[in-house]
């Protein structure tokens, strides 16, 4: 009898254990970048927290780059139609959220990357009106900001000062305040596809690239080119966001997970791209003889006076909303690091 009673409890425990798994949410989560990315370090991450806080209701699917499309309008059209729910969008998203094309803006970010990370991921700026309403009015809500590493420049030719980068044909993507933040400095900036990157600059269509270190040396464009520079005038960053509706359906103990998983990613977010980006250049610098050029403060200005104008444009393109989202951004940095030297009065903006 006793054993019949313990084959019957085990039988449940395990029947129960189905039922859990069987309902279940199951959150599937868009990435831009493959695996073994940054992005995917810090989905790794996320996913584990995720299910850890949830007790195992909620599992977290990752879709790496590839599995969703093959553009990335593809993926931000996933997210807003809530077929995706979370996902990445950075450089390319300005199509989408014209507002986000604010964190491509060069010399705006403090040159410190870990205060940036915090910055972005503050209350003042992410939950802001400004930041918030920008995605809420294309069906979507940005969850946080994944900060992956500096945006080096690599070309053919010395780059020390704006003088050198005069008719550089730079490959940026595809977004108009990029194209014109090159123009200002007098490049010429081109649009190329990125899987089509690595063959332009070995045959000379394209002079220069600009990219976080993990990229150049996952995508080996180092090998095609003879300068990797470091002018630390942004960083690559990715908002994660949802779909609204899907957000606004989930409960506030799940939305309440999710702040808290965010918040405690900020730093993950940080030691991921640290990690990555430091352990790349050493491969590249024990691979290729690429000269490392590191810009003193005194280039770094000249190159942010012909940026400054930029900003203006950027909040004439998408309005006002976006000269808000700058302008808390700005005093949210401000606040952060009052020995920041990348943030400027508001007559320079």
């Amino acid at each position: 009898m006793k054993l019949h009673k313990l084959v019957a409890g085990i039988a449940a425990c395990g029947l129960l254990s189905v039922a859990a798994s069987a309902n279940a949410d199951t959150w599937r989560f868009g990435l831009e970048e493959i695996e073994g990315s940054v992005q995917d370090g810090y989905a790794q991450e996320f996913k584990k927290l995720i299910e850890e806080k949830s007790d195992g209701d909620v599992t977290v699917e990752l879709l790496p780059y590839g599995s969703w499309g093959s553009t990335y309008s593809a993926l931000y059209d996933a997210v807003q139609s809530g077929s995706i729910p979370l996902g990445f969008g950075s450089g390319a998203l300005g199509g989408t959220v014209p507002e986000s094309q604010l964190l491509s803006l060069n010399f705006v970010m403090p040159a410190d990357q870990l205060e940036t990370a915090k910055v972005l991921n503050s209350d003042e700026f992410l939950k802001g009106d400004a930041w918030q309403d920008s995605f809420r009015q294309r069906g979507l809500v940005p969850i946080a900001e994944l900060a992956e590493g500096y945006q080096v420049w690599t070309t053919n030719k010395e780059v020390r000062e704006p003088k050198d980068m005069k008719g550089l044909k730079i490959r940026v993507m595809d977004n108009s305040l990029l194209r014109e933040g090159y123009k200002a400095y007098g490049a010429s900036p081109i649009t190329i596809a990125y899987g089509e990157l690595y063959s332009a600059l070995q045959q000379g269509q394209a002079d220069g690239n600009i990219q976080p270190v993990f990229a150049h040396e996952e995508m080996g464009f180092y090998e095609v080119q003879d300068y990797m520079i470091f002018a630390k005038q942004a960083q690559f960053v990715a908002t994660l966001m949802a779909n609204e509706d899907w957000y606004e359906g989930l409960s506030d103990d799940q939305q309440s997970m999710l702040d808290e998983v965010t918040d405690e990613l900020v730093q993950t977010g940080y030691d991921v791209q640290e990690k990555f980006n430091s352990e790349r250049l050493d491969t590249i610098k024990d691979k290729s003889d690429i000269e490392i050029i590191e810009l003193t403060d005194e280039q770094r200005d000249k190159f942010r006076e012909l940026a400054k104008p930029v900003r203006k444009s950027f909040t004439d393109d998408v309005g006002e909303r976006g000269g808000k989202a700058l302008d808390t951004l700005l005093g949210a940095f401000d606040k952060g690091d009052d020995s920041a030297d990348d943030n400027d009065d508001e007559d320079d903006k």
